[in-house]
Protein backbone atom coordinates (compact mmCIF):
# COMPACT_ATOMS: atom_id res chain seq x y z
CA UNK A 1 0.00 0.00 0.00
CA UNK A 2 1.11 3.44 -0.99
CA UNK A 3 1.25 5.83 2.20
CA UNK A 4 1.53 8.34 -0.30
CA UNK A 5 -2.11 7.44 -2.05
CA UNK A 6 -3.49 6.78 1.07
CA UNK A 7 -2.58 10.39 2.66
CA UNK A 8 -3.58 11.97 -0.70
CA UNK A 9 -6.86 10.13 -1.08
CA UNK A 10 -7.44 11.01 2.73
CA UNK A 11 -7.31 14.61 1.77
CA UNK A 12 -9.28 14.63 -0.86
CA UNK A 13 -12.02 13.13 1.54
CA UNK A 14 -11.22 16.13 3.55
CA UNK A 15 -11.15 18.47 0.64
CA UNK A 16 -14.70 17.43 -0.06
CA UNK A 17 -17.72 18.02 0.97
CA UNK A 18 -20.18 15.58 -0.96
CA UNK A 19 -20.16 12.72 -2.61
CA UNK A 20 -22.41 10.14 -4.74
CA UNK A 21 -23.45 7.59 -2.83
CA UNK A 22 -23.89 4.40 -4.48
CA UNK A 23 -26.21 1.84 -2.34
CA UNK A 24 -27.86 -1.34 -3.56
CA UNK A 25 -31.73 -0.83 -5.00
CA UNK A 26 -34.75 -2.08 -2.69
CA UNK A 27 -36.95 -1.59 -5.13
CA UNK A 28 -34.99 -2.92 -8.28
CA UNK A 29 -32.62 -5.43 -7.09
CA UNK A 30 -29.38 -5.95 -8.89
CA UNK A 31 -29.16 -2.57 -9.76
CA UNK A 32 -26.99 -0.05 -8.26
CA UNK A 33 -28.32 3.66 -6.73
CA UNK A 34 -27.20 6.76 -6.85
CA UNK A 35 -28.00 9.85 -4.74
CA UNK A 36 -25.66 12.43 -3.93
CA UNK A 37 -24.78 13.62 -0.22
CA UNK A 38 -23.42 16.06 1.46
CA UNK A 39 -20.67 14.62 4.31
CA UNK A 40 -18.67 15.72 6.96
CA UNK A 41 -16.12 13.13 8.95
CA UNK A 42 -16.50 12.29 12.04
CA UNK A 43 -13.71 12.16 14.93
CA UNK A 44 -12.85 8.59 13.50
CA UNK A 45 -12.48 10.36 10.14
CA UNK A 46 -15.83 8.55 8.52
CA UNK A 47 -17.74 10.40 6.42
CA UNK A 48 -20.88 11.00 8.54
CA UNK A 49 -24.35 11.76 6.49
CA UNK A 50 -27.62 12.89 7.86
CA UNK A 51 -30.61 11.31 5.36
CA UNK A 52 -33.72 10.92 5.44
CA UNK A 53 -35.63 8.14 6.92
CA UNK A 54 -38.11 8.20 3.49
CA UNK A 55 -35.61 8.56 1.22
CA UNK A 56 -34.65 5.45 -1.33
CA UNK A 57 -31.06 5.72 -0.46
CA UNK A 58 -32.01 5.25 3.24
CA UNK A 59 -34.44 2.07 2.53
CA UNK A 60 -31.63 0.35 0.55
CA UNK A 61 -29.24 0.63 2.99
CA UNK A 62 -31.94 -0.66 5.67
CA UNK A 63 -31.98 -3.71 3.27
CA UNK A 64 -28.25 -3.83 2.54
CA UNK A 65 -25.62 -1.68 4.93
CA UNK A 66 -22.62 -2.00 1.80
CA UNK A 67 -22.34 0.82 -0.36
CA UNK A 68 -19.71 3.19 -1.93
CA UNK A 69 -19.49 7.05 -1.63
CA UNK A 70 -17.43 8.25 -4.71
CA UNK A 71 -15.86 11.60 -4.09
CA UNK A 72 -13.79 13.72 -6.61
CA UNK A 73 -12.74 17.25 -6.85
CA UNK A 74 -14.92 19.84 -7.25
CA UNK A 75 -14.57 22.27 -10.32
CA UNK A 76 -12.00 19.86 -12.82
CA UNK A 77 -12.03 20.71 -16.12
CA UNK A 78 -11.11 17.34 -16.90
CA UNK A 79 -12.03 14.65 -14.10
CA UNK A 80 -9.96 12.01 -15.73
CA UNK A 81 -7.01 14.13 -15.16
CA UNK A 82 -7.67 14.61 -11.46
CA UNK A 83 -7.96 12.85 -7.94
CA UNK A 84 -10.73 10.35 -7.13
CA UNK A 85 -11.92 8.38 -4.74
CA UNK A 86 -13.76 5.41 -4.25
CA UNK A 87 -14.96 4.82 -0.34
CA UNK A 88 -16.27 0.91 0.07
CA UNK A 89 -18.31 1.24 3.31
CA UNK A 90 -20.51 -0.64 5.73
CA UNK A 91 -23.34 2.03 6.68
CA UNK A 92 -24.24 2.49 10.21
CA UNK A 93 -27.16 4.36 11.96
CA UNK A 94 -26.71 6.44 14.90
CA UNK A 95 -28.60 4.89 17.58
CA UNK A 96 -26.67 6.09 20.90
CA UNK A 97 -28.01 8.98 22.46
CA UNK A 98 -24.50 10.60 23.13
CA UNK A 99 -23.00 9.86 19.65
CA UNK A 100 -26.14 11.52 17.73
CA UNK A 101 -25.39 14.69 19.96
CA UNK A 102 -21.91 14.56 19.23
CA UNK A 103 -22.94 13.81 15.38
CA UNK A 104 -25.35 16.75 15.25
CA UNK A 105 -22.98 19.38 17.14
CA UNK A 106 -20.10 18.45 14.62
CA UNK A 107 -22.92 18.43 11.34
CA UNK A 108 -24.52 21.41 12.19
CA UNK A 109 -21.04 23.64 12.43
CA UNK A 110 -20.76 22.48 8.73
CA UNK A 111 -23.97 22.32 7.51
CA UNK A 112 -25.76 24.75 10.00
CA UNK A 113 -29.01 25.28 7.24
CA UNK A 114 -29.88 21.15 7.79
CA UNK A 115 -30.38 21.89 11.58
CA UNK A 116 -33.65 23.16 10.38
CA UNK A 117 -35.44 20.60 8.34
CA UNK A 118 -33.38 17.85 10.67
CA UNK A 119 -36.39 18.96 13.54
CA UNK A 120 -38.72 19.43 10.95
CA UNK A 121 -38.69 15.59 8.56
CA UNK A 122 -37.32 12.64 9.92
CA UNK A 123 -33.46 12.65 9.22
CA UNK A 124 -31.14 10.12 10.99
CA UNK A 125 -27.35 10.65 11.25
CA UNK A 126 -25.36 7.62 9.64
CA UNK A 127 -21.57 6.99 9.29
CA UNK A 128 -19.69 5.10 6.47
CA UNK A 129 -17.20 2.34 8.23
CA UNK A 130 -14.41 1.80 6.13
CA UNK A 131 -13.97 -1.24 4.46
CA UNK A 132 -11.32 -0.69 1.34
CA UNK A 133 -10.64 2.62 -0.86
CA UNK A 134 -9.76 3.14 -4.73
CA UNK A 135 -7.74 6.13 -5.32
CA UNK A 136 -6.58 7.53 -8.30
CA UNK A 137 -4.48 10.36 -8.77
CA UNK A 138 -4.86 10.97 -12.12
CA UNK A 139 -3.85 9.15 -15.23
CA UNK A 140 -1.51 5.64 -14.29
CA UNK A 141 -1.88 6.53 -10.72
CA UNK A 142 -4.21 3.79 -9.64
CA UNK A 143 -4.06 2.67 -5.79
CA UNK A 144 -6.32 0.02 -3.24
CA UNK A 145 -6.48 1.19 -0.43
CA UNK A 146 -6.62 -0.46 3.07
CA UNK A 147 -6.91 2.06 5.71
CA UNK A 148 -7.56 5.78 4.88
CA UNK A 149 -9.10 7.20 7.95
CA UNK A 150 -7.19 9.43 10.40
CA UNK A 151 -8.54 9.75 13.87
CA UNK A 152 -9.32 13.29 15.38
CA UNK A 153 -8.24 13.85 18.17
CA UNK A 154 -9.47 17.42 19.29
CA UNK A 155 -13.22 16.40 18.12
CA UNK A 156 -15.21 17.46 21.10
CA UNK A 157 -14.93 20.27 23.63
CA UNK A 158 -10.74 20.80 22.61
CA UNK A 159 -12.17 21.40 18.86
CA UNK A 160 -15.44 23.06 19.80
CA UNK A 161 -12.98 25.81 22.15
CA UNK A 162 -10.20 26.16 19.38
CA UNK A 163 -13.06 27.27 16.85
CA UNK A 164 -14.97 29.73 19.17
CA UNK A 165 -11.45 31.47 20.65
CA UNK A 166 -10.61 31.89 16.59
CA UNK A 167 -13.89 32.92 15.43
CA UNK A 168 -14.88 35.42 18.01
CA UNK A 169 -11.08 36.98 18.75
CA UNK A 170 -9.15 36.34 15.73
CA UNK A 171 -11.36 36.80 12.14
CA UNK A 172 -9.19 39.06 11.45
CA UNK A 173 -6.02 36.22 11.25
CA UNK A 174 -9.05 34.22 9.37
CA UNK A 175 -8.98 36.84 7.37
CA UNK A 176 -5.38 36.63 6.18
CA UNK A 177 -6.17 32.69 5.53
CA UNK A 178 -8.84 33.40 2.62
CA UNK A 179 -6.30 36.03 1.43
CA UNK A 180 -3.41 33.60 1.15
CA UNK A 181 -5.09 30.87 -0.64
CA UNK A 182 -7.12 32.70 -2.72
CA UNK A 183 -10.24 31.83 -1.36
CA UNK A 184 -13.89 33.67 -2.14
CA UNK A 185 -13.71 36.44 -0.23
CA UNK A 186 -17.43 38.25 -0.74
CA UNK A 187 -18.64 36.78 2.35
CA UNK A 188 -16.91 36.10 5.85
CA UNK A 189 -15.37 33.18 6.55
CA UNK A 190 -15.82 30.95 9.70
CA UNK A 191 -13.88 27.86 11.00
CA UNK A 192 -15.89 25.32 11.55
CA UNK A 193 -13.47 22.07 11.97
CA UNK A 194 -9.97 21.41 12.60
CA UNK A 195 -7.91 17.78 12.48
CA UNK A 196 -4.53 17.13 12.73
CA UNK A 197 -3.88 18.35 9.39
CA UNK A 198 -5.86 21.06 8.63
CA UNK A 199 -8.78 23.15 9.00
CA UNK A 200 -12.01 23.57 7.66
CA UNK A 201 -13.56 27.49 6.78
CA UNK A 202 -17.13 27.95 5.70
CA UNK A 203 -17.08 30.77 3.40
CA UNK A 204 -21.64 31.23 2.46
CA UNK A 205 -22.56 27.61 1.32
CA UNK A 206 -18.97 26.09 0.61
CA UNK A 207 -17.01 24.49 2.69
CA UNK A 208 -12.93 24.59 2.12
CA UNK A 209 -9.97 22.61 3.61
CA UNK A 210 -6.87 24.73 4.21
CA UNK A 211 -3.48 21.86 5.37
CA UNK A 212 -1.47 23.01 7.98
CA UNK A 213 2.44 22.90 6.83
CA UNK A 214 2.77 19.74 9.38
CA UNK A 215 1.22 17.48 11.26
CA UNK A 216 -0.50 19.08 14.13
CA UNK A 217 -1.09 16.00 17.88
CA UNK A 218 -1.44 19.13 20.21
CA UNK A 219 -3.94 21.28 20.84
CA UNK A 220 -0.53 23.96 21.13
CA UNK A 221 0.62 22.48 17.79
CA UNK A 222 -2.20 23.78 16.37
CA UNK A 223 -2.17 26.84 18.18
CA UNK A 224 1.38 27.68 16.93
CA UNK A 225 0.52 26.55 13.40
CA UNK A 226 -2.57 29.43 13.37
CA UNK A 227 -0.17 32.01 14.43
CA UNK A 228 2.47 31.28 12.27
CA UNK A 229 -0.09 31.19 9.38
CA UNK A 230 -1.45 34.68 10.23
CA UNK A 231 1.69 36.09 9.92
CA UNK A 232 2.43 34.20 6.79
CA UNK A 233 2.95 36.32 3.69
CA UNK A 234 1.81 33.02 1.65
CA UNK A 235 0.97 29.63 1.81
CA UNK A 236 3.94 26.98 3.08
CA UNK A 237 4.25 24.27 1.34
CA UNK A 238 4.76 21.27 3.32
CA UNK A 239 7.93 19.84 5.02
CA UNK A 240 9.22 16.92 3.35
CA UNK A 241 8.08 14.38 6.37
CA UNK A 242 4.49 15.61 5.84
CA UNK A 243 4.67 16.08 1.70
Amino acid sequence: MSVEAAKNARELLLKEYRGALATHSKAMPGFPFGSVVPYCLDAEGRPLILISRIAQHTHNLQKDPKCSLLVGERGAEDVQAVGRLTYLAEAEKLEDSAAIEAAAERYYRYFPESQNYHKAHDFDFWVLKPVRHRYIGGFGAIHWVDQVTLANPFAGKAEQSMIEHMNSDHAKAIAHYVELTGLPSQEPAQLVGIDPEGMHLRIGQELFWLPFPSLCNTPTQVREALVFLAHADQWPKKTPADA
